[in-house]
């Protein structure tokens, strides 16, 4: 690895010395070797003036389909799109063929970690195939490596495995995920309930299937213990009702997809498949609940909720095609778009700190000495989601051939780096 010098790159991380200053960081050897104003001797010199340096960023929530839907992604595209995208960690849904839940599926999971830049973090399943009816072992899939347990796209819908499960992991401080939905109220629906899908004649998926599911859990968490955390919220309610549970002093926390706000219900009037979610884009006063949740810290956390899906998937009347979106190469822009109303340190810290802090995971830091586990973040950089640029094996994103703002040009970790052709 070649000497790298990062000139002029401001610094967001709290743990830091060098927060919110502007520096040069000087990387050799896989360490950052000096941090300050001098210019020191490099073989590469990164202009990284307007460009944020923060600690690598990690994504609590992405698909790679591997194994068992390698023909949407498998693990090597998966990494190379977690790379472009600034990831130097991803949590993988257990949502495989076969389901991560034997100590074997995360081995493999793991083994693929040694001299790649970003590094996979399995969750494993909480109950057998992921059908919500039998626990599994979730004991050996801890000490096998799994860093939290969740049954992924599928809700838990069984209200004694989510209490057991609560109480299952306190024996090893674990998080459990839940994607709070009502299935049966969602039957059938393609997108957000409400004056839209009226008017577009679809079917709709009530709030209310998430809120139900939230307000269940935390009377649950109340009565168990133990630490919850609700993915891909979207609803005003679920937001204050996760708010009023923590100042209780309940161990909640959320995360909303990083593209959720940065559409509405309005958006599918063209019947783009596209546009079409789980959880559906909501209301813009949901949308306004969310970034206040970010600015006031309810949400913690923002994920990519990568969905890869092959055409075949996609391409159909809008009922009968799948739910998702690619997203990890795109999270950059949506924080350059968040960062209008939310703090830019609120932002980095929901994709750096706050993800590894739940998982009980290391926080890497910008400091002299320590291993480069950095992400390079432009949030002015204009550039298409296209074919050329386009890293996962999928293609089924809203920002597909269009001009968007932000990226991540730069990513340390594990002695290796990679950084865009366009700097």
């Amino acid at each position: 690895m070649k000497k790298i010098l990062l000139k002029s790159a401001q610094v967001i991380d709290e743990s830091s010395p060098h927060h919110n200053k502007t520096v040069n960081v000087l990387i050799d050897k896989g360490n950052i070797a000096k941090i300050g104003k001098e210019t020191p001797d490099a073989d590469k010199v990164i202009d990284a003036k307007g460009m944020i340096l923060s600690p690598g960023w990690f994504d609590m929530r992405a698909s790679f389909g591997d194994p068992g839907y390698e023909h949407k992604e498998d693990i090597t595209s998966g990494l190379e799109t977690a790379t472009a995208g600034g990831f130097t960690g991803v949590a993988l849904l257990p949502n495989n063929k076969p389901v991560t839940q034997t100590k074997n599926e995360v081995s493999y999971l793991k083994s693929r970690n040694a001299g790649s830049i970003t590094e996979i973090f399995p969750i494993g399943a909480v109950s057998i195939d992921a059908k919500g009816e039998e626990l599994t072992e979730m004991i050996d899939l801890h000490h096998a490596g799994a860093v939290a347990f969740s049954d992924g796209i599928h809700p838990i819908w069984h209200t004694d495995i989510l209490l057991k499960s609560l109480q299952y992991l306190q024996k090893f401080d674990g998080l459990l995920i839940n994607l709070p939905e009502d299935t049966r109220l969602n039957l059938f629906g393609t997108m957000n309930e409400g004056v839209n899908s009226t008017m577009l004649g679809m079917k709709g998926m009530p709030k209310l299937s998430e809120e139900l599911i939230v307000q269940r859990d935390l009377e649950l968490l109340q009565y168990a213990g133990g630490r919850l955390h609700f993915t891909n919220i979207s609803s005003e309610r679920s937001v204050a009702m996760i708010k009023a549970a923590k100042k209780r002093g309940l161990e909640v926390s959320c995360d909303i997809a990083a593209f959720q706000t940065a559409f509405d219900d309005s958006t599918l009037s063209g019947f783009d498949t596209n546009f079409k979610v789980n959880p559906p884009f909501r209301e813009k006063k949901d949308n306004k609940a969310m970034i206040k949740g970010l600015q006031e810290g309810t949400i913690e956390v923002i994920v990519s909720s990568h969905i890869p899906q092959d055409e075949e998937s996609k391409k159909l009347e809008f009922d009968l095609a799948d739910f998702g979106i690619i997203s990890l190469q795109t999270v950059a822009h949506n924080l350059s778009v968040l960062s209008d109303s939310v703090d830019m340190e609120l932002l980095i810290k929901a994709v750096s700190h706050n993800p590894r802090k739940l998982l009980r995971l290391p926080v890497p830091t910008v400091k002299e000495g320590e291993p480069a586990n950095l992400t390079l973040f432009d949030p002015a950089r204009e550039w298409v989601l296209n074919s050329k640029s386009n890293k996962s094996r999928s293609k089924n994103s809203p920002f597909w051939g269009k001009a968007i703002k932000g990226k991540a040009v730069a990513v340390f970790n594990q002695g290796k780096q990679y950084i865009d052709d366009t700097i």
